[in-house]
């Protein structure tokens, strides 16, 4: 890897997604939005669809339906938030989406970020109709930003005990920021995009087009493991395997071997038949989610498919659990709550509507101890909902959309947009005012 401690040369800003200039002839023939962009991965350049999303509709209401070893990882992870683990629990009731109790009301002022105050321009002061914060809503605060990358922020690592956090983008580097200071101490250029980053003990994993890097951040060394076709989108470690969700459909697995220092091929799971863009591991299975519109579910104990879900009909973007529950969300405006029924198959117990398609879920707990969902939506917001209600507690605002979420130690948790910002929050236990830049 090659290291610059003072960032390289900056290279010119190019808007992730960017729409390219139409002729009048694909202008009135092609209003279609390109399926490819709107999961952030169209390459064609010119696009003959739209790389921007087409006026809203009317708002949908919600709707029911029916411990270090030989394996090389160690330490917990960040990465779920405590309680989001998917260990069954029989004695939870379903309440999804009943709202009772009190209720958190969120102030109905215009919402959207006046773009006079990101530039420091704007004369109105308090006067002005549109918002001059980056978030609505109490309980969490803006506490700092982080500037750097030049385009979309598609992972960010929190490795357990460290001082340093790890952010990956599309503009091929990862940053490497002192957690006191907020300061980027270096820069790992790697020369091509970015599809993922995550920890796990003393590895930073890295997903990118053909193979996935494994960095050990105590040795300062790293090796490259091949076999990969076409970008990794997703990485994640269960059963002392470590999992990549591929281009191609597939699902690669590799097993560290502690003798000889190595990660050594031990599996390929095949039967996406396209883009595998996330993987969750819980309840001793595997998720995955692909551009295939599918959710399979795999056992860790034979890495066998027993289960495929079908019930969305978009991409499913992001895979997480809580409790005994499965949670989904996909392009199609959904997050889906699965529940196993007689038999342990999963079926849809609730259907939660967005206005928009939903692109990254990550689970959390609040000051209070009482788990939320952060829900990101291609409206560039992100959504705070208390569980299991769906109660919206508030919003977070950003100039792209959120692509990246991370769950941090004492409260804290990151977000990193498609403009390549990457911004830290934190939980309060008293009420307050909506976070200022």
């Amino acid at each position: 890897m090659d290291f610059d401690s003072n960032g390289g040369n900056k290279r010119v800003f190019n808007r992730l997604g960017g729409p390219t200039r139409p002729s009048p002839q694909q202008t009135n023939t092609r209003q279609q939005v390109c399926f490819h962009w709107r999961a952030g991965r169209c390459y064609r350049n010119p696009c003959q669809f739209l790389h921007r999303e087409l006026p809203a509709g009317p708002v949908p209401n919600h709707a029911n339906k029916r411990a270090p070893d030989e394996s090389g990882f160690a330490g917990p992870s960040h990465r779920r938030g405590p309680g989001f683990n998917g260990s069954h629990s029989s004695n939870s009731s379903n309440t999804w989406g009943r709202f009772g109790g009190n209720s958190r009301a969120v102030v109905t002022k215009t919402e959207k970020v006046c773009r006079y105050w990101v530039d420091g321009s704007c004369s109105h002061g308090d006067k002005c109709r549109f918002l001059h914060c980056w978030s609505r809503g109490d309980g969490f605060s803006l506490l700092t930003q982080l500037d750097g990358h030049e385009k979309l922020v598609s992972g960010i690592a929190l490795p357990s005990g460290s001082d340093k956090l790890y952010t990956g983008s599309k503009d091929g580097t990862i940053r490497v920021w002192d957690c006191a200071s907020g300061q980027c101490t270096s820069v790992l250029n790697l020369g091509a995009e970015v599809g993922c980053v995550i920890a796990e003990g003393p590895w930073l994993l890295v997903g990118m087009p053909n193979l996935v890097r494994a960095w050990n951040m105590e040795t300062n060394t790293d090796q490259s493991l091949s076999g990969p076709v076409g970008q990794v989108y997703s990485l994640v470690v269960g059963s002392d395997l470590l999992f990549a969700g591929t281009h191609d459909g597939s699902i690669l697995a590799w097993r560290y071997n502690a003798a000889t220092n190595c990660f050594e091929p031990a599996a390929s799971l095949m039967g996406h038949t396209v883009a595998v863009v996330t993987l969750y591991v819980g309840a001793n299975r595997l998720y995955s989610g692909s551009m295939d519109k599918s959710i399979k579910v795999w056992s860790l104990e034979n890495l066998q498919c027993i289960q495929t879900l079908t019930d969305h009909t978009s991409v499913v973007m992001s895979l997480i659990c809580w409790d005994q529950f499965l949670l989904s969300c996909s392009l199609d405006n959904t997050v889906k709550i699965w529940a196993a029924v007689e038999g342990g198959n999963l079926e849809v117990t609730y259907t939660h509507k967005e206005e928009n398609g939903v692109l990254a879920l990550c689970g959390v707990h609040d000051a209070e101890a009482k788990p939320v969902l952060l829900c990101s939506c291609n409206d560039t917001t992100l959504r705070l909902y208390d569980l299991p209600s769906f109660t919206e507690r508030g919003k977070i605002f950003a100039k792209q959309e959120i692509r990246s979420i991370q769950i941090g130690p004492g409260g804290i948790f990151f977000t990193g947009d498609g403009t390549g910002q990457v911004k830290v929050w934190k939980w309060s236990t008293a009420p307050a005012a909506a976070a200022m830049s």
